[in-house]
């Protein structure tokens, strides 16, 4: 479903809560790495200062820009804003990025680059050349181990469905959004999954994923777990749905 369409405006949107230690060297490194592209830090009321460290690099640099939330409603939530707030400003092309540091900007071109022959494009820690790093080894387990199950129960082979480094042509964030029904850890895996069910080509490109090294990670082993029988849910309707398109069929033929 590529179209040969402008990749030109870019929007780097990064969702903060409490990233006061972070923000300002992530953004950095964004510009240095690709500094064509704007940035957009969408920020949930940070009681730490990180809206205030925000506003004044966006006063110092015209390509970057904040989004002052009310408060904390979670990962999906800020990026649908962003989402929405980037849409119409008719960037061409949007991205999903954390403010830790776990995604490492300079591995943002050859994403970027891949999204000419695709619709939307995974950074990857489980294709070959991918990689985790600093990880306990019980959390790069469960993550794994989510991975697998989710793409067993949707039957799609993308190997890093809830990876979060992820760009998007705008045409395809928009026929996926209003399909989304998700605001937390399962927003990630809605989104691939949205995009999928609508015949988008999805890649994958390799990237390192380092664990953060300030601030306080946000996950946890209850998140996770919610968001996997949530996508049991959605594998049992799609199971369902494809049994009973299977049988309609043959009645049809007979």
């Amino acid at each position: 479903m590529v179209n040969d369409v402008p990749l030109d405006k870019v929007l780097v949107i990064i969702p903060t809560y409490n990233e006061a230690e972070n923000v300002e060297p992530i953004v950095a490194r964004l510009r240095r790495s690709v500094p064509t592209a704007h940035v957009l830090v969408a920020d949930d009321n940070s009681p730490d200062g990180t809206g205030e460290i925000a506003d004044r690099l966006a006063e110092a640099d015209d390509h970057v820009h904040v989004m002052h939330r009310k408060g904390k409603e979670g990962l999906g939530a800020a990026y649908m804003a962003g989402f929405a707030w980037g849409l119409d400003q008719g960037y061409d092309v949007l991205v999903e990025h954390d403010a830790d540091g776990s995604h490492q900007p300079e591995q943002l071109p050859a994403v970027l680059a891949a999204l000419k022959t695709a619709d939307m494009v995974k950074g990857s820690r489980y294709v070959p050349g991918g990689s985790v790093k600093n990880w306990p080894k019980s959390r790069e387990l469960l993550s794994r181990g989510g991975s697998v199950w989710t793409r067993l129960m949707l039957g799609i082979s993308v190997k890093d469905i809830t990876g979060g480094l992820n760009a998007f042509r705008a045409a395809t964030l928009r026929a996926v959004l209003p399909k989304i029904s998700s605001v937390g850890y399962n927003f990630q895996v809605d989104l691939t999954w949205q995009a999928l069910q609508q015949g988008f080509t999805v890649a994958e490109v390799p990237i390192e994923f380092v664990e953060r090294e300030r601030g306080q990670s946000k996950m946890s082993s209850r998140i996770v777990v919610e968001a996997l029988f949530r996508t049991t849910a959605w594998g049992i309707r799609h199971r369902v749905s494809q049994l009973r398109k299977l049988v309609s069929g043959r009645k049809a033929g007979s």
